[in-house]
């Protein structure tokens, strides 16, 4: 999030200089080659345009402090992995070793920006970090949350829906808001830039990941009755979402959400719901996260079901590691969860994907030792039982399917994780089509 962000400034901005910092060397020798350490459709050209002009990469953390009037912090806030909150609340040890070097490092006033997700009120936080400085300099901390979905970052960021900034609502706070806002105007027309306070800002953040992710586990949740009762899940969202109080975003039945934001930051929300004593509330959202760890769990088990109560010795195929189409990332990612099932089932796996498969073997690493990577999907799928879809890559639609059935072992199976293939035609071809939500098309 941080890369891009800074690379749209550069690149809308050319009379501002902006400098990328980071502790990794070898993140910083990516963002100056070639080879990018992220993959982002129109992010090459970008950086390509702009590197070198007003956008440079580097190290000097320390040096990059002193010379900027603004700050961006785009540093990882995981969900705790020990001590109280773990497996909910947010862990800011990251955050709160950047807020204290740059109080270490500056030598004039700075405007900081939180630029991360943040757990509401940590803005404060970062205040009495910043002014625990023994040289009285004066630093404003605005919240400004992102909005970005991965594969669609560059175009998100160009064309945002809206720039959401939080400041405190103080003269100096909202000079300093004042200033971010120049910055945005410069591409993003002023009536989509929002101003609040901050911690509206903060929560506006959690809430909104809250119920995109809440909508992909209700319509899940339908997807299994569908299966049930022989209805379609199509037919269902379609219905549902012409309703204009509802609307069609986020309403296709799937395997399951993943990426870096939905999970943490609904589970941030329900620690955050917790500790106010809110326990409805956060029993509400927590099932939300449920939902889709059972629609997961769901995919395996009629995987399992279909092909004859066992997967011991056979070859399955996924169609795509990342979290969603149009990224190489893989956090949080369904295929981590059903890759690690089947292998515990003693499946074979294959897994083939056009940009994450070097993530999918760090994932996957100890216990991968009857896993084969291979990035042509004619090439993995051959040779298998079965093939899993559980990204929804576009080049995944127009394969030659008769050609993979030919190569597959017979009987041949398609489990369709993202209802993204033309399932009569597979079943014409000879495929066991299982798809989300709709009735099966078997031969068996």
């Amino acid at each position: 999030m941080g890369g891009p962000t800074m690379v749209m400034i550069a690149y809308k901005c050319p009379q501002y200089k902006v400098t990328v910092v980071d502790i990794d060397p070898t993140r910083i020798a990516q963002w100056n080659s070639d080879d990018l350490p992220i993959y982002e459709p129109g992010l090459d050209e970008i950086v390509k345009t702009t590197r070198g002009r007003n956008l440079f990469f580097s190290t000097e953390i320390e040096q990059g402090v002193k010379d900027s009037e603004v700050i961006f912090v785009s540093v990882n806030t995981p969900t705790k992995t020990f001590g109280a909150g773990a497996g909910m609340a947010a862990d800011l040890q990251y955050w709160e070793k950047t807020a204290r070097q740059i109080c270490q490092c500056a030598e004039s006033p700075k405007i900081i920006i939180e630029k991360s997700t943040l757990p509401v009120r940590t803005a404060l936080a970062m205040e009495r970090i910043l002014t625990s400085n023994e040289d009285g300099i004066h630093f404003d901390v605005l919240s400004n949350p992102e909005f970005l979905a991965e594969g669609t970052a560059i175009r998100d960021l160009e064309n945002p829906d809206r720039v959401l900034i939080g400041s405190r609502l103080t003269e100096s706070g909202l000079r300093a808001r004042d200033e971010l806002v120049e910055i945005y105007a410069n591409w993003v027309p002023r009536e989509r830039i929002i101003t609040s306070d901050t911690w509206s800002s903060e929560l506006s953040k959690l809430a909104a990941n809250a119920f995109l992710a809440q909508r992909i586990s209700s319509i899940n949740s339908i997807s299994a009755l569908c299966e049930k009762t022989d209805a379609d899940i199509s037919a269902v969202a379609k219905a549902v979402g012409m309703d204009s109080r509802v609307g069609s975003e986020f309403l296709n039945a799937s395997v399951g959400f993943g990426g870096s934001c939905f999970k943490k930051d609904i589970l941030n929300l329900v620690y955050l719901c917790r500790n106010y004593g809110l326990n409805e509330v956060a029993d509400y959202w927590e099932s939300v996260v449920q939902v889709n760890e059972y629609q997961k769990r769901r995919f395996v088990l009629n995987m399992m079901t279909a092909m004859f109560n066992t997967l011991v010795g056979k070859r399955i195929c996924l169609f795509g590691f990342a979290f969603k189409a149009n990224t190489g990332d893989t956090r949080d990612s369904p295929a981590i969860f059903i890759a690690k099932r089947l292998i515990e089932e003693r499946a074979e796996l294959v897994i083939t994907d056009p940009k994450a498969l070097d993530n999918a073997r760090i994932d996957l690493n100890g216990i991968d030792s009857n896993v084969s990577y291979i990035e042509d999907p004619y090439k993995a799928a051959s040779g298998c039982h079965a093939i899993a879809v559980v990204t929804e890559w576009e080049l995944y639609r127009d394969l030659d399917f008769e050609k993979i059935y030919r190569s597959m072992i017979k009987p041949a199976f398609i489990f369709d994780g993202r209802n993204i293939l033309d399932h009569k035609r597979l079943f014409e071809i000879g495929f066991n089509v299982f798809p989300i939500g709709k009735p099966a098309l078997t031969h068996l």
